[in-house]
């Protein structure tokens, strides 16, 4: 999020008298840094964030004193003790534990890294991840997010939505193609969440990385509505779209609602 978008956010939110903001300023910082900024100065962070220099020192410096943030020769990154802010998620979500065993399964059979995110405002959060082979430049554990917009577990999640929660979704959303593969009218963007939620899984060909392709279906709950989204992904060259339909999609479905049978039984 750039940070004229985040101010717009910021001051939408701070009409409410209930509104923090320099509770939402702190968080900000935190989310500053990410796998392509791990490590960054005082000027990175104030560019970043929008806030003044002055402003993020200060937030950066109480971090550091809290021990979320470490620094040296004016160069501030995150300590693993950020993991505490996510633990209590999840911890509470027995998703994450119920997921771990179908992936590994998944991925055993297949030969393929399988995960499992979920809807966190504009993007997905991967919960669960086992990782066979490394087929992304950019690394993937829990925690990592991606635009839903460009991900199959992406449109398997959008695809369940409200009409007027995908409405306020694509209203928000700079729909931008990541590759040249991607789609980016929203027109044609609403016609493939249509057909994948009438068809009940999504392939997404390398339109968020060349040479991945994805497959994804829904995690139903108990009362039917859907609560994650399950995937398989590969390099382009290991599988034609022909073999995607084929071999893995029917693994992935009968995994998904073995997935979504144990939800059920736990959340009863």
């Amino acid at each position: 999020m750039s940070p004229s978008a985040g101010a717009t956010v910021e001051s939408d939110r701070s009409a409410s008298p209930d509104f923090v903001q320099s509770l939402a300023r702190g968080l900000s910082v935190i989310r500053a840094f990410d796998a392509r900024r791990p490590r960054q100065s005082l000027s990175d962070v104030a560019r970043n964030t929008g806030l003044t220099r002055a402003t993020a020192r200060r937030f950066l410096h109480t971090l550091v004193e809290l021990g979320y943030v470490d620094t040296a020769d004016s160069v501030f990154w995150l300590t693993p003790r950020v993991l505490d802010l996510g633990y209590s998620y999840l911890s509470a979500l027995p998703l994450t534990d119920l997921a771990q065993p179908h992936l590994e399964k998944l991925s055993t059979r297949l030969g393929e890294s399988s995960s499992v995110a979920v809807l966190d405002g504009a993007d997905i959060v991967y919960v669960g991840r086992v990782q066979v082979r490394r087929i992304m430049t950019i690394g993937i554990t829990i925690g990592t997010r991606f635009p839903a917009y460009a991900t199959s577990m992406g449109r398997v999640l959008l695809a369940a939505l409200p009409a007027e929660d995908l409405d306020a979704y694509l209203d928000a959303t700079d729909l931008r193609a990541l590759t040249p593969h991607g789609l980016a009218e929203e027109g044609a963007l609403r016609a493939e969440l249509s057909r994948v939620a009438e068809q009940g899984w999504c392939v997404v060909d390398q339109e968020l990385e060349p040479g991945l392709r994805s497959v994804a279906a829904p995690v139903h709950d108990r009362g039917g509505a859907v609560r994650a989204a399950l995937n398989v992904s590969t390099h382009a060259a290991r599988y034609s779209p022909e073999q995607l339909h084929d071999e893995l999609i029917p693994e992935l479905l009968a995994t998904a609602r073995a997935l979504s049978a144990d939800l059920a039984i736990v959340n009863r």
